[in-house]
């Protein structure tokens, strides 16, 4: 930026706002570097989005400096920065809302106010806008500014320099576990091949395989024994499957998928060690996943999203076989666990369903409605007549005030944090009447959502205190399974 495009407008509000931009360009550029929790794409901004979205101030203050205008074209100016020229490139709705809070935060009449300025003054180094005047009042500001930047400059929380730190630290360990090499020295120790055998024997012992040609459950008998439960008068009037055990009948096909293949692959893998037959690439792919402990690669194609390692997705596996014995045997459960669903958006569907089929709603015009209680003790929690208890999910970018049931700043050095049970009522859309709630998203893991959109269950609202481009800043998100 040169003398000639600082004073390329006459309007006195120019100089100050381009100076805003810069910093606007600077921030959604540096945000990146905190992954999911800053951006759930990872968007290439460029200096093109900064120099249009510079013409276009100029262009509009030109307009109300030609037209004397008490008022600043403020609502013109972030609609075309936010939603077109930089939210353009954006193609989430949840990261446009980052950009538009974003846009309300730097721009608007409070930039020239005493009371109110442009200003982070509690984070080390005051951030604010230069004194008015030549190029050389912008650029001095602009050398002050310090070459380590806190998250707090971001709108994110302190922590989440530690996430960045600790995803580095993971990766720079998945890639060394990666580099590794395949032969084992020798010795008195295990070799690889015995490692790999017994893991995999291990996890065999584990598989709740009823019959190879079957899977864990037999799907059939399970939809006879469902209708026999729905038909209590013994009329016959009520053998038919409710919404949600046909998705019951879904996760356990997909389980009977994920067993199978894990059977089959496991035993084939320990005749291959033993040279009954061939060493594949997909068997020696499984092999190598099971020596570094990761979950493989043929297992997870099946299974639902997850970062976790091989240790811990067992742990997950063992708890989801466990959610559908209890669900089969006991009929649905009072408190759904819906990190152990495979789709856990097809069971808040049914659940909208259900109601809507009592109450005679359109399903079109229903939603959910969701209110973390202070029930700790699962036991004390009965079947709701509308909606479901759900438990099992974690808050990220944010901590829960127990005691005023409320959304609160993260405790140092806390990244994540387990939520208390949430009720999920299903409501008809035109009489939900929200005040000081956060629509927080649910994701199935903390890599949040892909660029084609993938990961997203529901949105759920959160009470809070607090303005909700505090939370929006700080990335605040629940997920349903973290890497642990």
């Amino acid at each position: 930026i040169d003398t000639a495009m600082f004073e390329e407008c006459p309007h006195w509000a120019f100089r100050p706002c381009m100076y805003v931009l810069a910093f606007l360009h600077a921030v959604v550029l540096e945000r990146r570097k905190y992954g999911k929790i800053g951006w759930n794409v990872n968007y290439d901004f460029n200096d093109s989005d900064f120099n249009i979205s510079r013409r276009l101030a100029g262009l509009y203050l030109q307009k109300a400096y030609e037209d004397n205008d008490e008022f600043l074209p403020w609502g013109s100016l972030k609609y075309l920065i936010g939603d077109a020229m930089y939210g353009g490139r954006v193609s989430d709705n949840l990261d446009r809302r980052v950009l538009k809070t974003y846009l309300e935060e730097y721009m608007g009449d409070f930039l020239f106010d005493d009371c109110q300025e442009f200003s982070f003054s509690n984070i080390g180094h005051k951030y604010c806008l230069p004194k008015w005047g030549e190029i050389d009042n912008y650029t001095q500001m602009v050398e002050d500014l310090p070459l380590t930047n806190s998250p707090a400059v971001f709108g994110l929380h302190p922590n989440a320099e530690i996430g960045y730190y600790s995803q580095a630290v993971k990766t720079m360990w998945l890639d060394l576990i990666m580099l590794q090499p395949r032969t084992s020295s020798s010795g008195a120790g295990m070799s690889r091949e015995e490692y790999i055998a017994t893991t995999a024997r291990d996890i065999n012992a584990k598989i709740p395989l009823s019959s190879i040609d079957v899977g864990a459950y037999d799907l059939i008998q399970t939809r006879i024994m469902l209708l026999e439960r729905n038909d209590d008068d013994g009329t016959g009037a009520k053998r038919f499957i409710t919404p949600c055990q046909v998705v019951l009948l879904q996760e356990l096909e997909r389980w009977n998928n994920l067993v199978l293949k894990m059977a089959i692959s496991l035993i084939d893998l320990q005749r291959a060690l033993v040279g009954e037959i061939g060493m594949s690439d997909q068997l020696d792919s499984l092999g190598d996943s099971l020596f570094n402990g990761f979950l493989p690669a043929m297992w997870s194609k099946l299974a639902p999203s997850t970062e976790k390692s091989l240790g811990a997705w067992m742990t997950h596996f063992v708890k989801r076989q466990e959610l559908y014995s209890d669900w089969v045997t006991n009929g649905e459960p009072a408190v759904m666990w819906l990190s152990g669903l495979h789709i856990p958006e097809s069971y808040l569907t049914a659940l909208v369903q259900t109601t809507c089929r009592k109450k005679l709603w359109p399903l079109d015009k229903s939603t959910l409605f969701t209110v973390v209680t202070k029930y700790i003790d699962y036991s004390e929690l009965t079947h709701l007549d509308d909606g479901c208890y759900l438990t099992g999910m974690y808050l990220e970018g944010g901590s829960w005030d127990n005691k005023n049931s409320c959304l609160r700043a993260q405790d140092p050095k806390v990244l994540v944090v387990n939520l208390p049970v949430m009720q999920v009522i299903p409501i008809e859309a035109s009489k939900v009447k929200l005040h000081n709630t956060f629509k927080t998203p649910v994701y199935v893991t903390q890599a949040r959502k892909n660029a084609m959109g993938v990961g997203l269950v529901f949105e759920a609202d959160l009470a809070t205190t607090e303005h909700v481009s505090h939370w929006v800043l700080q990335g605040v998100a629940l997920v349903l399974n973290i890497d642990v």
